[in-house]
Formats: C-alpha cells, sequence, structure tokens
C-alpha cells in the first residue's frame, strides 16, 4: 500500500514494516519472523524491481517484531542495517532480549520458540545523525535504543513503538512492553516539537495529515 508517493507499507505483517523510494529502497523494520517472503514479494509484485534495490535497512528498535527478518534480508539484499548504538548489543545477541514486565504464558512460549538471528549491524546510529535522507531522533523509553526516522522535506516521521496508532487513533507507548515509561513520555515532547503531516507507527494505520497536532493534543491529556 502506498501511503504518501514513494512511501510504501507491506500488509499483513505483525509490526509494520515500510519501504521507501530513494537512489535506491529503503527498508524501514521487518516485522515478525517468517516474513521476509512478504516483503521480497512487495518489493518484486508492487515496485517491480529486485530485492538487491534496498541499500538500507533501518531498524527503530530491537523488538522481535522489528528485527525478526533482518537476517534474511540482509543476506538478500546485501543492504547496510542501521540501529540506534544503544539496542546494538540486542541485534548481535551480545545482550538477551529482555522479557516484558507482564509475563502472559503465551509470551514466555512464544520466547521459546521463536528465535531470531543475531545480526551485527554496519552502521551505529546516534542522534542527530542523518542516513538515507532521514534524521534519527534518538526516542529512548520504549527501549534504550528507540529511534524515530524523521524526514522534515516529505514531513514524514517513522515512530516505531515511540507512538502506537491502533485505527489511526494517536496513542504513547504501550507501558508494559516499555522498559522506561517515564523517559517514554518525555521522547513523545520531543516527537511532538517536530513539523510532519504523516505519521508511521510501528503497529496501527498511517496518520495522514495534521500528526504532529495530534501527538501535541496527546501530550495535553496526559
Amino acid at each position: 500500500m502506498e501511503i504518501v508517493p514513494g512511501v510504501h507499507s507491506v500488509e499483513g505483517i505483525h509490526g509494520n514494516s515500510y519501504l521507501v523510494a530513494r537512489d535506491g529502497l529503503v527498508l524501514i523494520d521487518t516485522g515478525m519472523p517468517g516474513n521476509g517472503g512478504k516483503i521480497t514479494g512487495y518489493i518484486r509484485e508492487i515496485l517491480g524491481k529486485d530485492p538487491s534495490a534496498v541499500q538500507t535497512i533501518l531498524l527503530t528498535h530491537f523488538h522481535i517484531d522489528h528485527i525478526g527478518n533482518v537476517a534474511e534480508l540482509r543476506k538478500l539484499t546485501n543492504a547496510k542495517v542501521a540501529i540506534h548504538e544503544a539496542d546494538a548489543p540486542y541485534l548481535s545477541g551480545e545482550k538477551p532480549m529482555p522479557m516484558p514486565k507482564k509475563r502472559s504464558l503465551l509470551r514466555q512460549i512464544l520466547r521459546f520458540f521463536i528465535r531470531v538471528a543475531p545480526v551485527r549491524p554496519d552502521i551505529l546510529l546516534h542522534d542527530g545523525d542523518t542516513i538515507a535522507g532521514f534524521t534519527c531522533v534518538h526516542t529512548p523509553g520504549h527501549t534504550p535504543g528507540s529511534t524515530c526516522f524523521y524526514d522534515p522535506e516529505k514531513k514524514v516521521i517513522f515512530v516505531g513503538d515511540a507512538i502506537v496508532t491502533p485505527g489511526g487513533a494517536v496513542h504513547g507507548p504501550v507501558e508494559e512492553y516499555s522498559a522506561d515509561p517515564v523517559q517514554a513520555k518525555a521522547s513523545l515532547r520531543k516527537i511532538a516539537a517536530l513539523d510532519f503531516d504523516t505519521l508511521l507507527s510501528g503497529h496501527g494505520e498511517p496518520v495522514r495529515q495534521g500528526a504532529a497536532e495530534k501527538v501535541r493534543e496527546l501530550l495535553g491529556t496526559q
């Protein structure tokens, strides 16, 4: 699905995955494991390109529903993988993935059976870095290295799980899955200070118009 010109969402993946047309393609997040074929299928069938057109894979954070297909897709595309330096040790396997604060039996079972191959990132990101036409905005709280990717020209921001948008409504991150809820709220203020029209989250529907104002309205209710 094309959301705005040159920005596509790959549907049917738990954990939204986006493709952005630049000189090559940029992939932002990769969904749960087992969905690599949906992403490469979209590239071939909808965009009419070979997966090798993906030059950069940007990861908003290290949770499994965002990094699930990184190893497979890097191998297929030879793309550079980038993540904030604070989340890099979880992606590479140097640190174990933490459990959510609320541990349901189902999540414990899934953690046991679903494994993600560790990936050593090619690029370590920091606040204010520019990569593939995006400005990196470090928004810790959901994870230590949660990062938004902001395009000031298109006025589009990819926020990972710093904001969730069920049905297109704007909500803060889910507290039980956030490492530091207080820090996450401070990061909302950082996002709200930016100028953007379209907000694309890791979970939920696109917010296509007036997105920055909706984030400011959210802050006013908290």
